[in-house]
């Protein structure tokens, strides 16, 4: 059985914590604070730690160097009741697992628990290369699970100038194009990276992603939705199920009508998603 440690996390989150389905099968402890906390960790290891949300992000990340000095390695996930751009590339730079910034949905953080007892390199997954106010460039090995945790930290990122729908669209969006990058790019090969940068000026949020692989030509998308004729919207159905593909292919269709501006370079290995937010 996994152990987590929860830390000054308040009763309500406990109690969900306990009661959901993904983590069945871990042990919780929960610690009253630091010093409770530090104790436990000298006296016994764990799996993973849940920090918050009655700590700002720094307190926790202090906290968290503390706890690594005793137990190096340690995966743990902040709940913070918010966050600025300089708390969230704080954590990535300190190698949190995750952060979930209020409002956050009791499964997500349950689900994200479950990734992080399971993991088994702590500090695997996401660099960053380059962080300045309106622009973070990471580099992020090829696995599911670093897609998701991505998604997570640019989740954390506070956009005011975008509605909670146009927010949960965009993420969706660019969610879509990095596992391209990482399944047709990359062969899903965690010794690969995809190169990601998030920019953000007055007027636009800017997603750039860049893959590994050799690109693409329009040609070669047969099994995508964008290359169908206007006339048979699902042609590239069959395609996909003659070459032993799972379903899909409207990733892309579906990225192009949330985004205003979306583009690749010549060789296809490289794409920009702008959203106009003005």
């Amino acid at each position: 059985m996994y152990r987590v440690l929860l830390i000054a996390v308040g009763p309500e989150v406990t109690e969900w914590m306990r009661g959901a389905s993904a983590v069945a099968d871990c042990s919780f402890e929960a610690a009253a604070g630091p010093v409770d906390a530090i104790g436990r960790l000298r006296r016994r290891s764990y799996d993973a730690v849940l920090m918050g949300p009655c700590a700002t992000v720094a307190e926790d990340l202090a906290l968290l160097e503390e706890m690594r000095a005793v137990r190096p390695g340690m995966r743990t996930i902040i709940l913070s009741p918010r966050t600025t751009p300089e708390d969230v590339v704080a954590a990535l730079r300190a190698r949190v697992f995750a952060v979930f910034s209020e409002p956050f949905e009791p499964a997500e953080a349950a689900s994200m628990v479950r990734r992080a007892v399971e993991e088994t390199d702590a500090g695997r997954g996401i660099e960053v290369v380059s962080a300045r106010p309106g622009w973070l460039s990471v580099r992020v090995d090829c696995r599911l699970l670093s897609a998701e945790r991505l998604v997570g930290f640019l989740n954390a990122f506070p956009t005011p100038e975008l509605t909670q729908s146009e927010r949960d669209d965009l993420l969706i969006a660019f969610r879509e194009i990095l596992l391209n990058a990482m399944e047709h790019g990359a062969r899903f090969d965690p010794e690969k990276v995809v190169e990601v940068s998030a920019v953000r000026t007055e007027g636009r949020i800017v997603f750039y992603v860049r893959d590994p692989g050799p690109g693409f030509r329009p040609s070669e998308i047969g099994h995508a939705a964008i290359a169908n004729p206007p006339d048979d919207p699902l042609a590239h159905m069959e395609r996909r199920a003659a070459e032993g593909m799972r379903p899909g292919g409207f990733g892309i269709l579906l990225v192009r009508q949330i985004v205003d501006e979306m583009m690749y370079n010549e060789v296809g290995n490289e794409v920009l998603l702008i959203k106009h937010t003005r």
